[in-house]
């Protein structure tokens, strides 16, 4: 379905290939991150991340990925941090059987190399696990979990829980994130980029 202008196919997957493995389309997208906040006078990298997992339909991965019997969903699992505007710092993809927390455990143990400023990070009860937390001590990290009063029927808004979930809303936006279509993890993350970064420079773009 590419334009009759372009390439066979093989050609422009192989040239976006070779960009993925350059981490090009995750590079447009954390400089455009770090021009967007310097656009609201705040400094490029943050020192607040909040983080959260969402589990989407994954028709094209091996064995169609594992199964999330909280959210009743057969496929992979997002797991991502945001800054506390909603700006993604960071996505880690596994299958979907994969606990919340275990997920974050590999953005604290990464996270730090791309954004080295990094101290404070939010998250819900599910993160609430000793394993994460020992980890995230060890890197230095103030861990604040932001629990749902039991107290409140109904539908709430909770302070910073709602930012990432508006990011969620962000990559739903894009049809091809809708579902998780492709085989390879490393694609899959390049597309997620490709979404951020094309909302980040709308909003550059005067």
């Amino acid at each position: 379905m590419l334009p009759k202008d372009f390439p066979p196919w093989q050609t422009v997957y192989w040239w976006f290939r070779r960009f993925v493995r350059r981490l090009l389309f995750r590079t447009i997208h954390d400089v455009a991150l770090m021009l967007d906040r310097e656009r609201e006078a705040r400094e490029q990298s943050p020192s607040a991340a909040v983080v959260d997992s969402q589990s989407v339909k994954a028709p094209s991965a091996p064995s169609g990925g594992g199964f999330d019997a909280g959210k009743r969903i057969k496929g992979r699992k997002r797991h991502i941090a945001v800054d506390t505007d909603g700006r993604l710092l960071m996505v880690n993809l596994t299958t979907a059987d994969i606990s919340d927390s275990a997920g974050a455990q590999e953005i604290v143990s990464a996270v730090r190399r791309r954004w080295p400023w990094l101290k404070y990070l939010f998250g819900d009860a599910a993160y609430d696990r000793t394993k994460l937390l020992d980890a995230a001590a060890y890197r230095d990290f103030t861990v604040e979990i932001i629990r749902r009063s039991d107290d409140v029927s109904g539908f709430k808004v909770l302070p910073r829980r709602w930012v990432v979930e508006r990011t969620f809303g962000w990559m739903t936006r894009w049809r091809r994130l809708v579902r998780d279509y492709e085989k390879r993890l490393d694609v899959s993350e390049a597309m997620i980029h490709l979404a951020m970064a094309s909302n980040l420079l709308r909003r550059l773009t005067p």
